[in-house]
């Protein structure tokens, strides 16, 4: 989790998009929503987060192939506090380790 999220920023993240996309509802959280294609338009109170993704090239790491997803986030109509609060919940739902 970061200590500051600005309005535009993108990620690298370790998943396919069918993985994203089964995650996505509860990272999200009860906040309005509407899917497109490699798209999403969050309603967060007065403002939005507009997602857009596409897949990458796999990492691989000796004969570890991990998929890649690029996902680039853009608020609008919200303060810097209103991001974290969102982001704080969607970083930890969308955490993944392994013990």
């Amino acid at each position: 989790m970061q200590a500051f999220y600005p309005e535009h920023f993108e990620r690298e993240m370790g998943c396919t998009e069918a993985e994203w996309l089964m995650w996505l509802p509860d990272a999200i959280g009860a906040q309005h929503w509407k899917l497109q294609a490699h798209a999403a338009d969050v309603r967060i109170g007065d403002g939005t987060l507009d997602l857009t993704w596409r897949t990458g090239e796999a990492r691989v790491i000796a004969l570890l192939r991990m998929p890649r997803l690029l996902v680039c986030f853009r608020f609008a109509g919200l303060d810097e506090a209103q991001r974290y609060t969102f982001m704080k919940r969607f970083d930890l739902y969308m955490q993944r380790g392994g013990g």
